[in-house]
This record gives C-alpha cells, structure tokens and sequence, in this order.
C-alpha cells in the first residue's frame, strides 16, 4: 500500500492524497475512516487513479457528497475517491436546455446555474446543498418532484465513466433520441459506484417555472388520499409536480418544538398532504388550483386547506416536509425508504405497526413519503441494538407478499444487501452480478456494495 500511495501522489501532486486522517464527516451516511482519501481534479486524473488501483487490486471507493443513507459510501481501511475538487459547472446550452457539470458538483450548484440562464433543473432533494450530481447518478435519486419530472435517469442526456481498469468511456450526447445500439449510461445510473466513477453528465433542463403554489391539505381517511391524487391530476392539466404525503406521526414532529415548523392547519387529522403546482401563468395556474381544491371539498377528499400566499410561506410549508431531521427526537433510530402500490400501502403500514408493536411494545413508528410515486420513508425508534435485524426483517419481509421493493430512492449500498432477494429474483442478480464481472473482474470498485463478492 506504501508502494501504491506513492505512485497516487505521483499521479495527483499536492493535496491530490490526504493520508493523515483522524476522522470523516458523513452527515447520516457511515464513511468509515479510509486509508487514504484521493482528491483528483480532471477525468485524466481520475483514470490515472483507476488504473494504478486496478493493477495493484486495492479496493477504491467513490465519494460524492456523502449524504447517502445506505453505507454506499463506506470506505473503511479502503481508498477513498472525493470528487470534490471535480465541482464546476462545465456549461449551459440554453437552446438546446442542457446543462454541463463535473461529477462533484453540488445539485445546488447546478441548479443555480441553470435557473441563471432562465432554465430549471427538477431534481429536489432535502441534501440538496451537499449532495452532488455524480452521487445523484450513481444512486439515481428521486426526490420531491419525481411525480411530475421522473427520477434522475430521466434527467441524464450524456455521461462519461472511468471503468475500473482506468479506461474512460464517454457518451456525453446531448440527443434526446439516440438509439444507437446499447445505452451504455444506463449502466452507471444507480450503480452506486460499482460499474465504474462517473466523472461528468450531460442533463435535460426545463423552462424555469413563472408560478409556484403550495398549499397543505388535511385529509381523514387514507382512501381518500389516491382519490385525491387523481382528482388534482386531471383537475391541474399536468402542473401536479408534488404530492407529499406526511402522516400525523411525522407532522405532530416538525410542528412541535424544538422544531421551528408549526401546524399550518387548525384542526388535527391522520394525514396531511403537501402539493406543489408549477406553471407558466401564475394568475390563471393559483386559478386553477383554488378551483381543483374547492372540488375536492365538495367531493368529500378534503377536510382543510392552507394555501400559500407568498414566497416566504411557500417556503415555510416546505420546510415542514423536509425537516426530516426532527425524527431523530426519537433516537435511536432505523430510516427505512420502500416502494410498493398506493392501493397496498395502507394495509402494509397497519400490519407493520401491529406487527412492531407486538414484538416491541410502545415502539415509535414514523410514516412520511412521496407518495405520488409510491414511495414511503419509515422511520422506526430502536428498542436496542440487538432489535435492528429483526427489525428490518419485519420492514422488508411484509413487502414481499405486496410486490414492494425494498429500495425506492436510497440505493443498496452494505445495509440492505442481505435483502435484496426480496424485491430482485435470482435471474435478475445473476446478470447483476455478470455485468460487475464483466466491467470490474478484480472487484475494486466500491466492493461488497449491492451485494457481496460470490
């Protein structure tokens, strides 16, 4: 390893190899402690980086903004790969909408960038400030606007990876239509780092939106909540960018203190929905929306409403959604992110709770998501150290009968590798584990990850 340190110090100059660690900053995500942190500036770089690991079989573990919350990004006595220095904004294309970026780029960054050139980049995240473009590709995140805009395997028109030999392949096209054999990017988005290191993306902008409403709605009954989905949908003429659903466990935590958030509603009901439009007329689109929520009144989907009515406010109800760190009130505690059919969810989230606390009386369960897309984020208190596998058990193993999965947003990463028979079949790993094979035959790029080595 002395050997390999300094050939990378060679390759990288001064502050490329930071050796004298004590310890790393993770935010919610579990680095670990590596044995060195490589800090490369250029794709040339990060090829030469690649190419000296993979002839000496050192593991190498990608780093973005090391905000994920599956161990995607532990690099305990590995060598770490920061793309920190590889942050700016390459370019922005205002006729063709596209925007340029490094790897390391922070997803506000970008964003910025393009709302700059009167352009919009959907991608929302509560990490938004830290989370970087490449590890958004490599876990392929969702966020608060994937109802109206998709994940980010929509976004990316181009990318260009270091496979771990070194080699850099680069489909960097901008073209929307490009059917040109296989789509090689594909393979990179939400690999988490284990095909090869993404090093820069092309993505699709958007025209930058002239009106933005919020409001929150109480809702009774959690019939009523796709109902309401479907009903704002079709009532809205495809402005629907955000249906945010956040249980009263989640609400009653960022509403009370120490949370600065407070209830934006007067009375107090199980569920309560957020809902974002944007559009390009603000007069005729807040129309619109006061028009579909007094329908939904008159139908029996809604109990209360609070409509934003500045930007100050607008901002206020947002941050009820994602002040997610509230939960932590209740520590210690285990973060889970699923997906499964809105019709399943209700049940699952009733069995679950039963289930919990039966095992586990007076246990805290936390129920919040983008449910427009069938996601939920479960945050469960943990009894005890020794409860956080049955625990898990018991969250994922309710999913298999409802066709869920076990990831949503968050990726693999180490914690939920045993599980992932639960939502892929043997097939589907066997290609898996084929292709990791075939781009990286020394397993060195973020290994153990997905899943472990056969």
């Amino acid at each position: 390893m002395d050997q390999l340190i300094s050939e990378l110090t060679a390759a990288l100059g001064a502050g490329g190899v930071i050796t004298d660690i004590d310890s790393v900053a993770g935010g919610w995500s579990r680095v670990g402690k590596p044995c060195a942190i490589l800090r490369p500036r250029s794709t040339n770089e990060v090829s030469a980086v690649l190419r000296l690991a993979h002839a000496a079989g050192a593991p190498i573990v990608p780093w973005g903004g090391k905000t994920g919350l599956v161990d995607g990004a532990n690099a305990e006595g590995q060598l770490a790969l920061s793309l920190e220095l590889m942050n700016r904004v390459e370019a922005v294309d205002v006729e063709a909408s596209t925007l340029t970026v490094q790897a390391g780029c922070p997803l506000q960054t970008a964003c910025e960038a393009a709302e700059a050139r009167h352009l919009f980049l959907p991608l929302d995240l509560g990490s938004r400030g830290s989370a970087t473009i490449g590890g958004n590709i490599s876990t392929n995140a969702g966020g608060n606007r994937v109802l109206r805009y998709g994940m980010v395997r929509e976004m990316v028109l181009g990318l260009e990876a270091v496979l771990a030999d070194g080699t850099v392949v680069s489909a960097m096209s901008p073209l929307i239509k490009n059917n040109t054999g296989y789509d090689l990017k594909q393979l990179f988005i939400g690999a988490e780092g284990t095909l090869g290191v993404v090093t820069r993306a092309t993505l699709r902008l958007r025209p930058q939106p002239l009106s933005q409403d919020v409001a929150v709605l109480g809702v009774e009954r959690f019939e009523q909540l796709p109902r309401l989905l479907r009903h704002l949908e079709a009532r809205l003429g495809g402005a629907l960018s955000a249906f945010e659903v956040m249980w009263a466990s989640f609400h009653d935590l960022v509403t009370t203190a120490p949370a600065k958030g407070r209830p934006p509603l007067d009375g107090r009901y199980p569920y309560y929905v957020l809902v974002e439009t944007l559009g390009a007329d603000p007069a005729a689109d807040r129309a619109r929306l006061e028009a579909a929520l007094e329908a939904g009144f008159a139908e029996d989907l809604i109990a209360d409403a609070a409509l934003a009515g500045s930007e100050a406010q607008r901002q206020a109800l947002w941050a009820l959604r994602d002040d997610v760190a509230q939960v932590a009130r209740n520590g210690p505690i285990i973060t889970f992110d699923v997906s499964l059919a809105i019709s399943a969810m209700e049940s699952y989230v009733a069995e679950l709770e039963a289930v919990l606390q039966t095992k586990w009386p007076g246990i805290n369960l936390v129920v919040f998501g983008h449910l427009g897309d069938g996601n939920l984020h479960l945050i469960v208190g943990l009894p005890g150290a020794e409860a956080r596998h049955p625990i898990e058990e018991v969250v994922y193993g309710l999913l298999r009968t409802r066709d869920g999965s076990i990831s949503a947003e968050h990726g693999i990463g180490l914690q939920k590798r045993e599980f992932l028979p639960l939502s892929r079949s043997p097939a589907e790993i066997a290609v898996m584990r084929t292709l990791k094979a075939a781009l990286d035959p020394k397993n060195i790029l973020n290994p153990g990850k997905i899943f472990a080595a056969a």
